[in-house]
């Protein structure tokens, strides 16, 4: 199967690797590569015989700006994939995303996913929980030489690893036509996760329960974490830790 894999980051280039080792033709593409979404150049070229998109893009900022990203780089996307023929449109998500309208990136993810919906191609849209490579950038933006300040919000983190593996389960499966949600095994709030992480690296500050700090102050309630039916991928973030 050809798979054109949008994004060369943390998960785009994971997958690339992936669905290669596993014997599919997979294109990467990205502004390296020469293919700009939002201004459509190099997309057709990039879709040519695909019969699988994975969008796993992100917008350059986190703020208003990033609603106008998605809009027009998915409403490319859609347009060039149907020139294309293309088949299955993947699109990689955060669950409860669109239960923080609060939160800029959050609102833009949302209408990402309503626009995919909205289009021709069938669809499979995959949410994940924050990854564990984002837990101690996350700490960094409350933290100073003498504590580290975190609110409580639950949170059911997830490697990338394994959301790589279920985006490529879906990617060469059939087309999901809705949402299929992906977490990992342990559920902790922030402020834990930040104490786990802390003990792991020797670091001997304390965790102080604020929850005005950061960007999940905004989340109410466990809204981040996984509904009924979510897959629940292997990997505790104690063993991810230590490895």
């Amino acid at each position: 199967m050809k798979i054109t894999v949008i994004g060369t980051g943390l998960i785009g280039s994971q997958l690339a690797a992936v669905l290669t080792k596993q014997g599919h033709e997979v294109t990467s593409a990205s502004l390296s590569s020469g293919v700009d979404l939002l201004t459509g150049v190099g997309l057709d070229e990039a879709l040519t015989d695909a019969h699988t998109v994975v969008n796993v893009t992100n917008s350059p900022t986190f703020d208003e700006q990033s609603l106008e990203f998605f809009r027009t780089t998915v409403g490319n996307l859609l347009t060039a994939g149907e020139r294309a023929g293309v088949r299955h449109q993947v699109v990689l998500s955060i669950v409860g995303v669109d239960e923080v309208p609060q939160l800029d990136y959050y609102r833009a993810k949302t209408l990402q996913e309503d626009l995919t919906r909205g289009g021709r191609v069938p669809y499979s849209i995959v949410r994940a929980t924050q990854f564990f490579e984002f837990v101690e950038p996350t700490m960094s933006w409350t933290s100073d030489d003498t504590e580290v300040r975190l609110p409580a919000t639950p949170l059911q983190p997830i490697a990338s690893a394994d959301v790589v593996a279920t985006l490529a389960d879906v990617a060469t499966g059939v087309p999901l036509h809705g949402i299929l949600e992906v977490a990992g095994p342990d559920a902790f709030t922030l402020d834990e996760i930040g104490r786990i992480t802390l003990a792991a690296r020797g670091d001997r500050r304390p965790v102080v329960v604020d929850d005005q700090a950061g960007l999940f102050a905004a989340v109410q309630g466990d809204v981040l974490t996984p509904g009924p039916g979510a897959r629940l991928a292997p990997t505790h973030y104690r063993d991810w830790l230590n490895g």
